[in-house]
């Protein structure tokens, strides 16, 4: 059908001017054809879902009425497969531009690169068709922001936005936009979402085709929130800070164990859990939950909690509740007080029930938005404007705290493996109650950061104030050099990784802490930490966090030694200062009884009488980032 394109347009420029809306249309009607041809012709190749998945319990539900007929003129490419295939990048934009010509109400805007070159879109709805995101906050309206595909083989979200938008522009749900507006990002991983195979995902039921999880760099979006590596990642940054968001939704499918539940969500402030934005966690608990939850059981879904099981061979070692890392949207979200909810789709659900059931999540979610964000929003500046003394950092995995709850799961059996050498799980489909299942909550966080006043950035880190400014963070520059206390950390027993995670080689330390007065230089960046993302600001600059820039790498320069001492120096000058210094002696001598490897070594018995010698570098292993406390 390509063919007629170009025949149809050669003769549309022909026409008169008057005619230019009636080729127009029949453009978009063979566009659409092409679209949906498209999609039949890549469902009849696509492949079964895997025959060693666990058997399905069956399901019907209100949802499915969402779907139009199959002669429907706005008719989604998913739903034109019977829901069992998703349409590659391009014909999602496409089919998405064809939506926003032919609605005021919707339009398409860039965000920027890919690693690859393609093009990032968000799709904006709105009472006013705005046309650029940084308006959106000046309707005085909130904003949802719906992000897919930032793993690009857990889709759901595509299908179902793209299935509401269609309803809001021609199908009567406009109302919705009466009391928010709407951020649509379709595919995040642009790259990952087009190196789509049947074959990426055997965890997952449908569709038939899958993207892939990282991005033509190989990195991990969903790991990528404090080091804003990637360009894709450096694009959602700005969105989410121009917007600034009364709700964030970063829709996942989540592979484990089996399950009632079709659509799992959580957040910070989950049933009383930790929040580094508490007002907003209650808000979520108290007001957001109870509505998304009896909405999604009245359309026939099973809401249920984030399952991170115990022990995925038996599940009546109970779920893990622990905080995330900001590294990941939740805990990126949190952090930063942006009210944000990770959904987590059931992977052996049908790709069918999973995108209808977030079809509901997303409209519940703008409903609820809609009618009670004047309360969200009073939760958001509180935790805003909230300048604690202490965070908390680094989640550990050992729970502190055991609960229980209701928990519906699916009964299992176990049995020897011949392939495995030992017992593994077989899922049999079955619903089964655990009546009081273990929730093992993380309460304790593993350091505990203290606010400075300021952070001081000389100008030879770029990098790190460019990340900064990426995260939206206020800085400031010193026009003329200023003299301060300040203090200083020096890293102890750094420990890098042997191999790169996320294209990083991480960082662990602890550090030692020194004051002294010092004259900043002009072009010093100050960064203040009396600011709304004043938390954040911490948590990136604070070396001992795990998620901090150093923790990720940006400040290794100083591990490494660049000038050093000949033995044949230093042995005669360290016998001086034994003879000078009896402190010096005693402590040599204390070291030498007590660690017997270290007197065996004369190198390191040397290095031992370099560091403390005034030859020795002075900024080896210090962190290159001052505070004002």
């Amino acid at each position: 059908m390509c063919l007629f394109l170009p025949l149809l347009f050669s003769k549309g420029a022909a026409l008169k001017s008057k005619s230019r809306p009636m080729v127009l249309q029949l453009a978009h009607g063979f566009l659409l054809a092409i679209i949906l041809l498209l999609s039949k012709s890549e469902n009849l190749r696509a492949a079964d879902p895997p025959a060693s998945l666990p058997p399905v319990p069956k399901w019907s539900g209100a949802s499915e009425g969402l779907i139009v007929p199959a002669d429907h003129p706005w008719i989604t490419p998913t739903e034109a497969t019977g829901m069992t295939d998703t349409p590659s990048y391009d014909v999602t934009i496409a089919w998405l531009k064809k939506v926003a010509s032919a609605s005021p109400l919707v339009k398409v805007v860039p965000l920027g690169l890919s690693a690859e070159g393609r093009e990032l879109y968000a799709v904006i709805a709105s009472k006013e068709g705005v046309d650029d995101y940084e308006k959106l906050p000046a309707t005085g309206r909130p904003t949802v922001l719906a992000q897919c595909g930032i793993h690009s083989g857990e889709i759901d979200g595509k299908d179902a936005g793209m299935m509401l938008l269609r309803d809001i522009a021609f199908r009567g749900k406009a109302h919705l936009l009466d009391k928010a507006n709407l951020v649509f990002v379709p595919v995040l991983n642009a790259d990952g979402h087009e190196r789509r195979s049947e074959w990426n995902r055997p965890n997952q039921r449908g569709p038939h085709h899958q993207g892939w999880r990282t991005t033509a760099q190989n990195l991990n979006l969903n790991r990528d929130y404090m080091k804003a590596q990637a360009p894709e990642m450096r694009a959602i940054l700005r969105l989410l800070h121009a917007v600034k968001p009364a709700l964030y939704l970063d829709v996942h499918v989540t592979d484990g164990v089996d399950y009632q539940y079709d659509i799992t969500y959580g957040f910070h402030g989950w049933r009383g859990s930790f929040a580094w934005s508490p007002k907003i966690g209650v808000w979520l608990d108290e007001h957001y939950r109870p509505t998304l939850d009896a909405d999604l059981k009245a359309a026939g879904h099973i809401p249920g909690p984030l399952v991170f099981a115990t022990n995925d061979r038996d599940l009546s070692d109970g779920i893990t509740d622990a905080p995330s890392n900001p590294r990941f949207s939740s805990g990126y979200g949190d952090l930063a007080h942006i009210p944000t909810i990770l959904v987590e789709n059931h992977s052996l659900k049908p790709f069918r029930q999973r995108v209808l059931g977030t079809y509901i999540l997303f409209e519940s979610s703008f409903k609820t938005i809609g009618a009670k964000g004047a309360g969200l929003k009073v939760a958001i500046e509180a935790d805003s404007s909230a300048r604690p003394q202490t965070i908390g950092v680094n989640w550990g995995e050992v729970a502190d705290q055991k609960l229980t709850i209701k928990f519906l799961g699916i009964a299992e059996e176990v049995y020897d493996s011949p392939a495995s050498g030992a017992q593994e799980v077989r899922w049999l489909g079955e619903p089964r109650v655990y009546p009081r299942l273990p929730l093992n909550r993380v309460t304790q966080p593993g350091v505990i950061l203290q606010r400075p006043k300021a952070y001081y950035i000389p100008v030879s880190k770029p990098e790190i104030i460019a990340i900064l400014e990426s995260h939206g963070i206020q800085l400031e520059r010193l026009e003329v050099p200023r003299a301060l206390e300040l203090e200083e950390y020096r890293y102890v027993d750094p420990v890098v990784s042997a191999t790169p995670f996320e294209n990083r080689h991480m960082l662990v330390t602890r550090v030692k802490a020194a004051s002294s007065r010092q004259t900043l230089p002009a072009g010093t960046v100050r960064v203040s930490t009396d600011q709304p993302l004043g938390d954040l600001a911490v948590a990136l600059l604070e070396p001992e966090h795990v998620d901090s820039l150093a923790g990720w790498g940006f400040a290794s320069e100083v591990l490494q030694r660049t000038e050093y001492i000949e033995g044949y120096v230093i042995a005669p000058l360290a016998e001086k200062m034994l003879r000078d210094d009896p402190t010096l002696k005693s402590e040599f001598e204390a070291r030498l009884a007590a660690d017997p490897a270290f007197a065996k070594s004369p190198t390191a018995r040397l290095q031992w009488f370099y560091q403390r010698s005034p030859y020795f570098d002075e900024r080896h292993l210090l962190y290159p980032i001052k505070l004002e406390r």
